[in-house]
């Protein structure tokens, strides 16, 4: 009975141990990928630079193991890529990449918004407008930090309310990977953005009077594409 009790007892706590190492690699990793992509992200790791994971490991005070996790989460959001004989090495900014991305999205948003738009209540709706006339100001402050960030709620918002966890999952796994184009400068086309917020108004009119599902798909679809074609004429546009 004695044994039966320790033996229990030694199997209670190693799991209570186990549990609480498992949650200080969690969390270590978590801190590991936020800090390589976040200097990823604001230049501080250009494209190319090697990312030496005993120094970052040594500057978090961890060990190897969660930083390599982090860099395998990074490698899935596109931001590190693996090479022979170097390791690890901040990816190359991929411009195709960055617009089928955008193609995929196009399609998963503007189911996404065909869900939601049942369930968007008159709050809702009248926050969205809000936060589109927020980035209006945004442009005419030439402040595009906080039109992107808008721009990112406003689209948050009409996908919180899709009732499909496994569309939100493979829509925010797309955005990342965008970010990582953003936030690294490639690009910014204050006409698009001009345009960008007449679509969010239009799409918002077509939500509210209950236009027909393939009206709104539609709508949403062509906001993202767009993008795309705004992103691959750029160039022309800059001339």
């Amino acid at each position: 009975m004695i044994k039966k009790i320790y033996k229990r007892l030694l199997t209670f706590l190693y799991e209570i141990i186990y549990d609480l190492n498992m949650k200080g690699i969690i969390s270590k990793q978590k801190m590991a990928y936020e800090l390589i992509r976040e200097r990823i992200l604001d230049g501080t790791y250009s494209p190319g630079t090697r990312i030496v994971l005993d120094a970052v490991a040594k500057e978090i005070g961890t060990s190897s193991i969660p930083v390599r996790e982090a860099i395998r989460r990074l490698e899935a959001d596109g931001l590190i890529e693996y090479q022979a004989f170097t390791g690890a090495r901040v990816a190359p900014m991929d411009e195709t990449a960055y617009v089928q991305s955008l193609n995929v999205l196009a399609v998963l948003e503007g189911y996404a918004t065909v869900l939601s738009a049942s369930r968007l209540t008159e709050a809702d709706f009248r926050r969205l407008r809000e936060i589109n006339e927020a980035m209006e100001e945004a442009l005419e402050d030439f402040d595009f930090v906080r039109f992107g960030n808008l721009n990112r709620d406003f689209h948050q918002m009409i996908l919180e309310k899709c009732g499909n966890d496994v569309l939100k999952e493979q829509i925010r796994q797309i955005w990342g990977k965008l970010d990582a184009v953003r936030q690294r400068g490639v690009w910014h086309i204050p006409s698009r953005a001009k345009e960008s917020i007449a679509e969010h108004a239009h799409l918002l009119e077509l939500m509210e009077r209950k236009a027909p599902a393939e009206e709104i798909e539609r709508a949403a679809r062509q906001h993202k594409w767009n993008t795309a074609t705004a992103f691959l004429h750029r160039r022309e546009r800059s001339v």
